[in-house]
């Protein structure tokens, strides 16, 4: 069984899978398009929300303030086998049903959020290490749609940056572009 949020996590994660595993040891410590994180840092932040919201689709508590170190041995391959795990935690359609204890939102919202840091943090964590991204073309139009949906809180929480115009010259496709734009990130990426 699947729902449309596994389905969605399904076509995405493999493409932040393929990036993780092209990042390089001695690229750990280069900046990315978030402006506090570096590539180790914004790594050990996927690692924990790709953890973090498989306990969300069961409606269970999770933990954000703790920060584990998730780069040791073998962290590539723990963080496919987790992504998979996301993946699967999404597929019953009970996890859709109803508001998140821990987050307050509609719990269909939460598997959103998912899919956004998945693809987001992808394209951050790509350009950052010099790697070609394409996110999943059937993400694209539920991510602007939930982007606009929760956008004025996110700004207001400093989870997302001031949107800024969508350069028409913008090197990744115009509808990635725009979704990065909205988010607060130059699709230019190092440069403005």
């Amino acid at each position: 069984m699947t729902t449309q949020t596994s389905d969605l996590l399904a076509a995405a994660a493999p493409r932040t899978v393929d990036v993780v595993r092209g990042i390089a040891d001695d690229q750990l410590d280069l900046p990315t398009p978030c402006h506090d994180y570096v590539v180790r840092d914004l790594l050990n932040h996927l690692f924990e929300v790709v953890v973090n919201f498989q306990e969300l689709a069961a409606k269970q508590p999770v933990e954000w303030a703790e920060k584990p170190d998730h780069l040791s041995d073998g962290w590539r391959d723990r963080f496919e086998a987790e992504t998979d795990r996301l993946v699967a935690a999404w597929s019953d359609p009970s996890t859709l049903e109803g508001v998140s204890p821990g987050m307050g939102m509609p719990q269909t919202v939460i598997g959103g959020m998912a899919l956004l840091d998945l693809t987001v943090h992808g394209w951050d964590l790509a350009v950052a290490t010099g790697q070609p991204y394409s996110p999943a073309p059937e993400a694209l139009v539920e991510l602007h749609e939930l982007v606009e949906q929760l956008g004025p809180t996110a700004r207001k929480m400093g989870v997302f940056a001031d949107p800024i115009p969508t350069p028409t010259t913008a090197a990744p496709a115009p509808d990635l572009a725009h979704l990065l734009s909205q988010t607060g990130r130059t699709p230019t990426w190092p440069t403005p």
